[in-house]
């Protein structure tokens, strides 16, 4: 530790920075009751508007914690969907699936967000995120997407693609003919975050 301290690698001691967390305590104990102090003698006008302060900072924070549970719950508003990266949009997906009773599997990659997940009835799913497939070389429709969703499924597996906006006609098109393939757009996407299961979006999988 002393030869760490030397080279600059290695933090103060307990005895060096005890002294500082000693003041800020007393600062946070002592503040409030400055403040309450204060205010008493500034008259009821300035309590009031303390209060009411206060009453909206609670509030603030309880409408952030409430938001923060039903993300982790697996409900989200097209809002906050909107405001997500495809990394963030790929944890969203997640959680939705976990709500509706899938295990999930994080399979990401440098070549892509994938997840893969199965059901309690042995349903499985290979889940991409992003804005539109790519189709396999034999198939080829022009508006196809990048190769690193390439659709590509076997057994009893699907592939969900999973877009918050507008896919195109060809991708459409060609997703209708491929009984493994199901395609949800932002449309889909929101109803599917405001707790409607993703086996009630339609088609069947």
């Amino acid at each position: 530790m002393a030869e760490l301290r030397a080279q600059g690698r290695y933090g103060p001691g307990l005895r060096e920075v005890l002294p500082a967390f000693v003041v800020l305590g007393l600062a946070l104990l002592c503040t409030p009751l400055a403040l309450v102090t204060v205010l008493r003698r500034s008259g009821p006008g300035a309590l009031a508007v303390a209060v009411a302060l206060l009453a909206a900072l609670v509030g603030m924070w309880l409408t952030g914690r409430r938001a923060l549970v039903h993300r982790r719950q697996g409900l989200y508003t097209p809002t906050e969907l909107s405001r997500l990266s495809r990394r963030g949009l790929a944890l969203a997906v997640e959680r939705m699936l976990r709500r509706d009773g899938w295990q999930v599997t994080d399979l990401s990659d440098a070549g892509g967000v994938r997840l893969y997940a199965r059901d309690a009835e042995g349903r499985e799913l290979d889940v991409v995120v992003r804005a539109s497939i790519d189709i396999p070389p034999g198939e080829n429709v022009a508006g196809a997407g990048s190769p690193d969703a390439t659709v590509r499924t076997g057994g009893d597996r699907s592939r969900l693609v999973v877009h918050r906006g507008s896919f195109s006609r060809a991708d459409v098109q060609w997703a209708s003919h491929q009984p493994r393939v199901r395609l949800v757009d932002g449309v889909r996407l929101n109803r599917w975050a405001s707790g409607t299961p993703l086996l009630e979006l339609g088609p069947p999988l």
